[in-house]
């Protein structure tokens, strides 16, 4: 292995001593009314505080969605450094879900706010959307792959509405999300190979309400992030055979709504998540 160790490298490894669980954090409006706290960054870092206290040890990473403290300003910002500060010191890894997608200059400034070690806000993944291209994120992917942290493109999304044009086809023959796959793919096994890994760095964010057989996920050899469980109506059983045959510990499942429901007591959440996570545990691969 190279002398930094990849984000897919990581990643495996934190599942294996966990679980393939995320748990989202979605501080929407009314989650916090029926958690009975203020629609507000105290009210944002409460919520994150129980759920790292509950996950812990338990999920492999959280999930921050990035909208919900965008929406409060700089303070909503404070108190999103402060949820990956905290995630961080309990052991958990940090998947900020932003979905940037730009052009090459602006996206080697995501980079910089999201992956750098030097911001308040370094996680140890970013969700981007690569719709302009993705060779327009050659700066991200350089910064992501040599600092050990990862990107989750959207490919094969779990709403309804995305599969229009991700499973439009190309100029080539194939579909949108099946030619996105395999140039991540691609990328991937260049990593591997040039820098020593097992696993490459670059992810795939794949809904657990797809159909399997639909895309080559094997071929990936890098991570999955899986929404779509729970709220959405996929069960484990369903993720497993969808990514059966991917490589052991590289499919991380979200899940926000279906353990926020049972706060706010941390050990309500605490039983939801270890619930969740033994049964993800048992079906993934």
């Amino acid at each position: 292995m190279g002398e930094q160790a990849g984000f897919g490298d990581r990643l495996a490894a934190q599942v294996a001593a966990t679980s393939p669980l995320c748990a989202g954090l979605d501080p929407s409006p009314a989650l916090l009314e029926r958690w009975g706290l203020p629609d507000g960054p105290h009210g944002l870092e409460v919520m994150g505080r129980a759920l790292i206290e509950a996950v812990g040890g338990v999920a492999a990473a959280i999930k921050p969605q990035v909208a919900f403290f965008e929406r409060h300003g700089a303070a909503g910002i404070a108190a999103l450094e402060l949820v990956i500060e905290e995630a961080h010191r309990a052991g958990l890894m940090v998947v900020a879900d932003a979905k940037r997608g730009d052009i090459d200059s602006t996206m080697a400034a995501y980079g910089s706010a999201w992956l750098d070690a030097s911001s308040p806000l370094c996680v140890d993944a970013l969700t981007v959307v690569a719709y302009l291209g993705l060779g327009a994120m050659e700066a991200v992917v350089e910064q992501a792959t040599l600092a050990g942290r990862g990107l989750f493109v959207v490919v094969a999304s779990s709403n309804p509405e995305g599969r229009s044009i991700q499973e439009a086809v190309t100029a080539g023959g194939d579909s949108v999300e099946a030619s996105l796959l395999s140039e991540l793919a691609r990328r991937n096994g260049d990593e591997i190979e040039q820098l020593g890994r097992s696993v490459g760095s670059l992810g795939a964010v794949v809904g657990a309400t797809r159909q399997a057989g639909r895309l080559d996920l094997p071929s990936l050899n890098g991570p999955f992030l899986v929404p779509g469980v729970g709220a959405q109506g996929a069960t484990p059983r369903d993720v497993g055979e969808l990514f059966e045959g991917c490589m052991p510990g590289t499919v991380l499942v979200n899940a926000s709504r279906s353990i926020l429901a049972a706060g706010p007591s941390v050990s309500a959440l605490a039983t939801a998540a270890s619930e969740l996570a033994g049964e993800l545990t048992r079906s993934v691969p």
